[in-house]
């Protein structure tokens, strides 16, 4: 299993009130799965989000990447993992307006250590892969919104990380830019990539082979 949770819980404190995010959430994804994650505002599918990508640690239990248990990791270490194993998209594409669509793709190898001429041209070759070949020297401002996401598509495989982990990827875009983005995630898991979609587009979430449902912190279905 590239995840596996056991019986995971977090607890956020806000002053002296205490928020239960997750409470007991056991699950395993296999290696190249493609997963959709739904739910209601309030379920807990942001903060199984940022558990699933090492962006925090559980309160309580256990959360294993490629068999790594994070809850015992510092944040250094995390921030690794994370740099190795997991490539993010959000909803709002969190691309740098400074950067033009290279640069900007070419970022985390930068992070990662690859000399200027390597990670340049890996980037130049993931924009062709997205379909933005002709495209890589706009900055954000001057590209479409489904342009901008597949520019962040592309900055998510800079490393070739194992898990492609994509939050609300369609919630700004339009049914036409939205459409392309989806098959190209699903092609990427055609791929090998392990795609997990948080996502409240129905449609959408149901295209996944193995669709996750929360409620109030808690797995209340598993349908594969």
């Amino acid at each position: 299993m590239v995840i596996r949770l056991e019986e995971v819980v977090k607890v956020y404190r806000l002053g002296r009130v205490e928020v239960r995010a997750l409470s007991g959430i056991s699950l395993e994804i296999p290696r190249g799965e493609y997963v959709s994650i739904m739910g209601p505002s309030g379920s807990g599918k942001s903060t199984l989000m940022n558990l699933i990508g090492a962006l925090d640690r559980p309160t309580s239990g256990r959360v294993y990447i490629d068999g790594v248990d994070i809850s015992g990791l510092n944040d250094d270490q995390l921030a690794l993992l994370r740099r190795k194993k997991v490539g993010f998209v959000f909803q709002q594409f969190n691309l740098i307006g400074k950067l033009t669509a290279l640069e900007n793709v070419a970022l985390p190898m930068w992070f990662a250590g690859i000399p200027r001429a390597a990670r340049m041209r890996r980037a130049k070759e993931l924009l062709e892969l997205v379909g933005l070949g002709e495209r890589l020297h706009h900055k954000p401002a001057e590209l479409s919104g489904g342009e901008r996401q597949r520019v962040a598509i592309a900055r998510a495989l800079a490393n070739d990380p194992e898990i492609i982990l994509a939050d609300e990827p369609t919630g700004n875009l339009d049914t036409s830019s939205g459409m392309a983005v989806i098959e190209l995630l699903e092609e990427l898991n055609r791929l090998g990539k392990t795609l997990v979609v948080v996502t409240h587009d129905l449609d959408f979430g149901r295209r996944a082979r193995m669709r996750v449902k929360l409620r109030d912190g808690m797995v209340r279905e598993v349908e594969r």
